[in-house]
């Protein structure tokens, strides 16, 4: 009776440590899941204890909360990373729901407004700053190089590829990919996204670049943490730069200082080069007519030295 015990103990004890391991989040690695008493599995996401909705993508805003934690609070491999501003990382402010607050601070009661991508819009100021609306960024062009080749891709087929990669991967609807061009090595991705089409189960075209990014550094947020392989009709796609950039529904709210500084240095530069010029042909004028004045006196002189002469 024993021996089947034992047998009987070891099968539940074995079921049970699978269930357990099958209990993570696959597209979020930054979480820490446990399974309750009824089976369900839950998942909490690292640095804001935030329940992570695993069938879909994570805010970019709660992932970077999670990757500005401490490594020693995490329990998985990574390189902890945050926003890089140009003054430092520093830990964004999220909703309830995920998304940034319009307004961001770092420790210094230095203050910005941010994009729904979490991009800087505004000069940075103090507590005072003011921010309306968290304001939509509804276009976002990406674009990649792909490693040198002997023969370009066929273009549809890059095209097809890439469109299939954001529906399958990143969940995105197909009607957020405005255009997919291709102009070896040169690839660009066009998505766009308005609040009015976009419904609360579609994911966000910035959390979107987000992962895709990620995924291009190699350094990707899904769980089973592996590398991106692309293939086109069975040639590896090996993207070696990747760029984003981020077009709002409302124009950006810079000072206009720094425009004006550089473009007073430039037209005083210009001035300089050209009232340098200036005086170099008037130089130039008064010599070449020094020169002319000294010429016709000399042949006036050489002319009118026989009448000097006395008989």
């Amino acid at each position: 009776m024993e021996p089947l015990f034992g047998i009987l103990l070891g099968l539940i004890l074995a079921v049970a440590s699978s269930a357990e391991n099958n209990c993570t989040c696959a597209t979020n690695k930054w979480t820490v899941c446990a399974q309750d008493t009824s089976g369900n599995c839950t998942c909490m996401l690292v640095g804001s204890n935030h329940k992570v909705d695993c069938s879909t993508l994570t805010s970019k805003c709660l992932l970077m909360k999670a990757e500005i934690t401490p490594l020693k609070e995490k329990r998985f491999q990574g390189h902890p990373r945050g926003l890089l501003d140009n003054d430092g990382i520093y830990n964004p402010a999220c909703e309830d729901s995920g998304i940034f607050k319009a307004r961001q601070c770092n420790q210094t009661d230095t203050c910005w407004c941010v994009n729904t991508a979490g991009v800087r819009r505004t000069e940075k100021g103090g507590k005072s700053l003011s921010c309306s609306q968290l304001v939509r960024t509804s276009w976002i062009y990406i674009e990649l190089r792909h490693k040198k080749r002997s023969s370009a891709f066929d273009v549809p087929k890059v095209a097809n590829t890439l469109k299939h990669l954001f529906e399958s991967r990143y969940k995105l609807h197909p009607k957020y990919i405005a255009a997919i061009k291709y102009d070896s090595p040169l690839i660009q991705i066009v998505l766009n996204q308005n609040d009015s089409e976009k419904s609360r189960c579609d994911v966000d075209i910035a959390d979107v670049a987000y992962y895709f990014e990620k995924d291009i550094k190699d350094e990707s947020i899904f769980h089973s943490n592996s590398t991106l392989t692309v293939s086109v009709n069975g040639d590896a796609l090996d993207i070696e730069k990747v760029w984003i950039y981020y077009v709002d529904e409302k124009p950006p709210e810079f000072c206009m200082r720094q425009l004006v500084s550089g473009i007073s240095a430039v037209v005083t530069v210009v001035m300089l080069t050209s009232g340098f010029g200036i005086t170099v042909v008037v130089v130039l004028k008064w010599l070449r007519t020094r020169k002319y004045e000294k010429v016709e006196l000399k042949e006036m002189g050489e002319i009118r030295a026989p009448s000097l002469q006395l008989p």
